[in-house]
């Protein structure tokens, strides 16, 4: 129960507005223009990017960059930032170069990122693919997203609020992979810093059906998240819908 002195809303836009601002400030030579930081639920995904995405009453648009916070309790500050950045580099792409077709990360959005100090992996881990329809990230030891992170904590940067209740499957998945690498669970270990208890998770519902758009034409079917299917007029591979935005970035 919050305290009758506690600002939710404004303590977490106004962490996530100060981020942006620093990074746009260290990584970018505050080049980027204003976007609107939205948190959003999108399953299986960190965060997004979404160009022109609002419009005010005076018809001025902004871009979207979306965050899940249902990950904020199981991902460290460092990698949610990283996130971040991740969908700072596609607004950059976006006012500065060009765009792949639909959610597809190119070289030149590849090549940013790692000027940037994020390795971009299909995988998010080394060895994966650097280019394609769902790219991750893993942060490089070093570079310059590492060096601006640590700049940032000198100046006491917390993220106040993370969603309770994570996707449990994220967890499982987490906590497996760190038992096989290192014998040691990160997300455990995030998990316990926000005072959340694991076994607290309630299990995910299991999805029979889903609605899967073409990520250029936005044409939708509804059917099993398992079908495989051609746009007709695009020749785009239909996504399920939580996957088909513009571009975004895939959950490990």
């Amino acid at each position: 129960m919050c305290l009758p002195t506690m600002k939710p809303t404004r303590e977490t836009y106004s962490e996530l507005q100060l981020a942006y601002d620093f990074f746009n400030k260290n990584l970018f030579e505050n080049s980027l223009p204003e976007c609107l930081i939205t948190l959003q639920r999108e399953k299986q995904t960190h965060g997004y990017y979404s160009p022109k995405r609002f419009i005010n009453k005076e018809h001025h648009q902004t871009d979207e960059i979306a965050m899940n916070p249902s990950y904020f309790s199981i991902r460290s500050i460092e990698d949610t930032l990283s996130t971040l950045v991740h969908e700072m580099v596609h607004l950059w792409q976006e006012h500065y170069g060009q765009s792949g077709r639909g959610r597809y990360h190119n070289k030149e959005w590849a090549n940013k990122m790692i000027d940037l100090g994020l390795m971009p992996s299909s995988t998010g881990a080394e060895g994966g693919k650097k280019t394609g329809d769902s790219v991750s990230h893993y942060i490089v030891n070093g570079g310059a997203f590492d060096h601006s992170y640590k700049k940032l904590t000198t100046t006491q940067f917390r993220l106040s609020w993370a969603d309770r209740f994570p996707p449990i499957k994220a967890v499982s998945n987490m906590i497996t992979l760190a038992n096989v690498k290192e014998g040691i669970s990160p997300a455990l270990k995030e998990l316990h810093n926000w005072g959340i208890d694991v076994n607290s998770i309630p299990p995910e519902k299991k999805q029979t059906r889903a609605k899967l758009s073409c990520p250029d034409c936005r044409a939708n079917v509804w059917g099993k998240p398992s079908l495989n299917i051609m746009c007709g007029d695009c020749g785009a591979k239909y996504l399920v819908a939580d996957l088909a935005e513009n571009t975004c970035d895939a959950s490990n």
